[in-house]
């Protein structure tokens, strides 16, 4: 990048937000938002073409699809198994909560803001409850299965989560 380069991104309507190094990939951040957007509005104008778009979805989908996307962001962002998904765009921190890694994101560009997209369970979660939602539509057999799956996930978490809180506590021992 030349220095007039330099001097035209720098005085451009980002300038303000942070100095240049410390900026966020704005452009791979508009990139990803443009492609959510747009493949999840031409699914659902397909879906209403189609007549499938359905009037209302049903409260049980939506705790459903909620439960479901929880769990598979923080699978997806967090488990150790599936770090070597996330090691090409993301740097080892931590060891995290039970069975997951703390991680950041490396590199720059496209691959930073891939990088922060898979280390980040809540902006994961719009991707999965979107493409969850679309499942529900086009697959929903196969959309409910695999959601329950995770849901079920969940709960056994939970479980495991207050087994534990039990066995320090003293609750459940033979003392």
């Amino acid at each position: 990048m030349t220095a007039e380069t330099q001097q035209s991104a720098d005085d451009g309507p980002l300038a303000g937000y942070a100095p240049p190094r410390k900026r966020p990939p704005f452009g791979s951040y508009a990139l990803f938002t443009g492609v959510f957007n747009g493949a999840f509005g031409a699914a659902l104008a397909a879906a209403g073409r189609s007549g499938r778009l359905p009037e209302q979805v049903e409260a049980g989908d939506v705790v459903l699809v909620g439960v479901a996307s929880h769990k598979l962001s923080r699978v997806i962002a967090k488990d150790k198994i599936t770090s070597f998904l996330r090691a090409p765009f993301t740097e080892y921190q931590a060891p995290g909560a039970p069975g997951e890694v703390e991680e950041r994101a490396r590199g720059e560009g496209l691959r930073k803001a891939i990088g922060q997209l898979l280390v980040c369970p809540y902006c994961l979660g719009l991707w999965l409850s979107g493409g969850m939602h679309l499942g529900l539509i086009y697959a929903p057999r196969v959309t409910r299965t695999l959601a329950s799956t995770f849901t079920a996930l969940t709960i056994a978490d939970f479980l495991q989560i207050a087994y534990k809180a039990a066995e320090e506590k003293g609750l459940g021992s033979d003392d």
